[in-house]
């Protein structure tokens, strides 16, 4: 019997859920990525935490991270080369209550999970 699904903190959902390649050449199929794994990309790429850093944050394993982190950017080098569009939503989540107050810190305390 497989372990249950950790919930994975997030510090809350994209201003833009979408994105969409203009021009002819777009093939028209969509890709969804989960809330953990543009969060797992928003850590380690844009606020240039480590994995061990990202992890603590999202309140998961660093080997976690990791694997969520390349799922992530196998869907996005999958959009950008193929002309997908990108759909960001779902996942076994916690969204962060108090976003304001931590940017980088351990973030709110665990909540019920917003599976989406």
């Amino acid at each position: 019997m497989p372990r249950p699904k950790k919930c994975r903190r997030v510090c809350g959902p994209p201003g833009c859920s979408e994105f969409a390649p203009r021009g002819s050449g777009c093939c028209g199929q969509t890709v969804c990525m989960g809330l953990d794994e543009y969060e797992a990309v928003r850590l380690i790429d844009l606020e240039g935490l480590q994995q061990e850093q990202a992890a603590a944050q999202m309140g998961v394993a660093r080997t976690t991270v990791q694997a969520i982190y390349n799922a992530a950017r196998r869907k996005l080098a999958d959009c950008v080369v193929n002309g997908k569009t990108l759909r960001i939503e779902g996942g076994d989540v916690e969204v962060c209550q108090t976003r304001a107050h931590c940017p980088r810190s351990g973030c709110c305390p665990r909540r019920d999970c917003q599976n989406g």
